[in-house]
């Protein structure tokens, strides 16, 4: 696929990171050159090539073609766009044919940017809006609709052919996150709600409930089967809930990404798709693997000396991606000017992340 106008960096492996001990989860651990200049806001891959996006607190939403040959991994920038103003941006998703990029941010827009075009001024043209910023956009398969959740409190639809939303459903709070795998959607607002849709159609309420953990929701994610999602707290906890009974299967949380009595926000959940375990990654700086059905730690990462602020898993599931930025948790008197905000990418192992069989708890 042809990128936008951006001429291609040369491939590096240690790039703009920083060296030293424990500033990757991993020795082998390779770093993505151009990560930005403020914090890494979220991190998707293309559903049908190595593409990766990020998008930044610095309103840019940024592209990297990566390549993988035996276990030896490196990224090339490709192309950048950025939201208007330089306002921030929050969160992307790609298109089922990994095509097109959708962002949104503080600017209160929904964006379209399609790989390969450079949009005019380098903005990418905006295909819809919210009253106010907007926190998290997902691309729906089953009818090719993009849906944005906003502080404004709204779920809104939107076909990227039309100015005007095709559908909006009201919010009990203002939305902290979503996810969509297939017909299930979930959705974490303020206030501890969480609501799940059926999306095969028209968009149906399945289920709304008050979260299992006591604590504001940070992140959500589905399962990859559609059963259910996984919910992190600011607290250090994760909720594995059931949507749809499942025979053997119960709903459950568990404690993480806590040291004595230090207890950090568990900023992202990630599903790998093969094999239906997931990866957290925290405040802490610590990266998680762990099997939701054996309720087990598959592997757990030594700290980096900086918190993970987002990851993603590729469609195969070999490569990893983790960004490492200030996550804001701490408000602005603890921020270090100057901070790197990186990104890095690990080449994942089956042992670390196949199921290795029954155990009984967490630990």
């Amino acid at each position: 696929m042809a990128f936008g106008s951006v001429a291609p960096a040369p491939a590096q492996l240690v790039g703009s990171c920083t060296g030293g001990t424990h500033a990757s989860c991993a020795t082998n651990d390779h770093c993505v050159p151009s990560a930005g200049n403020d914090g890494i806001s979220s991190l998707n891959w293309s559903p049908t090539a190595n593409h990766l996006v990020s998008t930044n607190w610095d309103g840019g939403v940024r592209c990297w073609e990566v390549q993988e040959s035996g276990g030896q991994v490196r990224a090339l920038p490709k192309a950048q766009v950025n939201h208007e103003n330089n306002s921030p941006v929050l969160d992307s998703c790609f298109s089922t044919d990994g095509s097109t990029v959708f962002s949104v941010g503080a600017d209160k827009a929904v964006r379209m940017w399609q790989l390969g075009q450079s949009p005019p001024n380098n903005v990418p043209q905006q295909i819809g809006s919210h009253d106010q910023p907007i926190k998290s956009v997902a691309f729906l398969p089953t009818t090719n609709l993009i849906v944005s959740g906003g502080w404004d409190k709204m779920l809104k639809f939107w076909d990227a052919r039309q100015p005007n939303p095709v559908g909006t459903l009201q919010l009990p709070e203002k939305c902290y996150d979503l996810d969509v795998r297939d017909s299930l959607m979930v959705v974490a607002t303020a206030g501890r709600h969480i609501i799940s849709y059926n999306v095969q159609g028209q968009p149906q309420e399945h289920q709304r409930k008050e979260s299992p953990l006591k604590f504001q929701s940070r992140c959500i994610a589905a399962f990859p089967d559609t059963t259910g999602y996984a919910v992190g707290s600011i607290e250090g906890r994760v909720g594995i809930h059931y949507v749809t009974k499942v025979h053997g299967k119960d709903s459950f949380a568990f404690k993480c990404h806590r040291e004595a009595s230090n207890v950090y926000p568990v900023n992202c959940i990630c599903f790998h798709k093969g094999y239906g375990t997931f990866a957290t990654v925290g405040g802490d700086g610590i990266v998680n693997f762990w099997d939701k059905d054996n309720k087990q730690r598959l592997k757990g990462f030594p700290a980096i000396h900086r918190t993970i602020s987002c990851a993603s898993f590729n469609a195969q599931g070999n490569l990893f991606a983790y960004g490492s930025s200030y996550d804001w948790s701490k408000g602005s008197s603890q921020y270090a000017p100057g901070t790197p905000n990186e990104i890095w990418l690990h080449y994942v192992l089956d042992e670390e992340i196949k199921p290795k069989g029954k155990k009984g708890s967490y630990r």
